[in-house]
């Protein structure tokens, strides 16, 4: 059957406007598509759209290639200060002095320390999770506090070394915000890949199996221990708690792989490296190390102890904790400077 002359003029015309319709609709959809971006915003969850943004923010790190020609310290530790286990490790009671304490309160900070005997265990913050030293560091690349009274801090380190405390230095290890955002490939990707994840603390974390982090951290590490530290304890020493990152690899034996690189950088027959992490069942690298665990509620204590697999858990799992609670007071434990009276005055009790 033929169709007339006229039908087909009419459905060629028809045709033709509706390709023409079409190409505007698709064109039209991709302008309405690259304008959206510009609202775009990426949070820890996914990403949303916000119209209150302006076309002029600048939100989050652009991401770089690492320079090709930049090199990676490697560290090796060998001969007489090679791994040494046959010193056994004491348990340990004490305190801890956070930055904030020496910020707002280094008077009260210094009469306490003059009040304690001197086989007390001290442990002090010398390296925040934003990335700054609370010490005068030569490290380089290294940001120095700019909020923290460097001369008073190294004075205090001074005087807590010269009563013959037990000393240990508190390092953020894999969460550090200034060290992610100056070297971005080392850190732990948004599932976007639109920057690095930032946890609600606005914190970045590092990618534990990068070895410029691992050689990062050991320079720290030496350093501290040259100044006359007995330990260092690296907390954060874990994977943030999220889903929401890139990384496809075994996670705990990426920990595990660098607590043991770090323990051979590091380690002496007469110096301790220890690990704060979130998971007990953690294995210590062969060596002389401690685990740290914080906000264990008193009443999950022996719950959590049976999870550990660490040889001689009194004197190699510490507690941090912020009380005065003495069931802590089977193992190892130090507490927050705040309640020095109230522990101090039940020990002469």
């Amino acid at each position: 059957m033929s169709i007339p002359y006229r039908t087909r003029r009419t459905l060629h015309r028809l045709g033709v406007l509706a390709a023409v319709l079409l190409t505007v609709g698709v064109i039209a959809w991709l302008c309405w598509v690259l304008w959206l971006q510009r609202y775009v915003v990426y949070v820890d969850d996914g990403a949303m759209l916000d119209f209150n943004v302006s076309s002029n923010d600048i939100w989050g790190e652009e991401a770089v290639e690492p320079k090709v020609e930049a090199k990676v310290s490697i560290f090796y530790n060998e001969g007489a200060n090679a791994i040494d286990t046959t010193r056994e490790l004491k348990q340990l009671s004490g305190y801890y002095i956070t930055n904030e304490m020496v910020k707002t309160n280094l008077s009260n900070v210094l009469l306490q320390v003059e009040r304690l005997p001197a086989d007390t265990t001290i442990m002090i913050e010398m390296k925040g999770p934003y990335g700054s030293f609370f010490y005068d560091s030569q490290i380089g690349g290294a940001t120095i506090s700019a909020s923290t009274d460097i001369t008073a801090m190294g004075n205090l380190v001074k005087r807590l070394q010269s009563k013959g405390f037990y000393t240990i230095a508190q390092v953020s290890a894999f969460r550090d915000r200034e060290y992610g955002d100056k070297n971005v490939p080392c850190g732990l990707y948004m599932l976007s890949r639109a920057g690095l994840w930032m946890d609600p603390g606005g914190m970045y974390w590092l990618d534990p199996t990068n070895a410029a982090v691992t050689s990062w951290i050991t320079s720290v590490v030496l350093e501290l221990r040259d100044m006359g530290f007995n330990e260092v304890l690296l907390s954060n020493f874990a994977f943030p708690n999220t889903d929401q990152i890139i990384f496809n690899g075994d996670k705990q034996a990426a920990l595990q792989t660098a607590a043991n690189n770090l323990m051979s950088a590091c380690s002496t027959s007469g110096f301790v490296l220890s690990f704060g992490v979130t998971d007990p069942t953690f294995q210590l690298p062969e060596g002389r190390s401690r685990m740290y665990l914080e906000n264990i509620d008193p009443n999950s204590i022996a719950r959590t102890i049976s999870q550990v697999t660490v040889d001689d858990p009194e004197a190699r799992v510490v507690f941090l904790s912020e009380t005065a609670d003495t069931r802590y007071d089977s193992y190892s434990v130090l507490r927050s400077m705040n309640v020095v009276e109230e522990v101090e005055a039940r020990k002469e009790e």
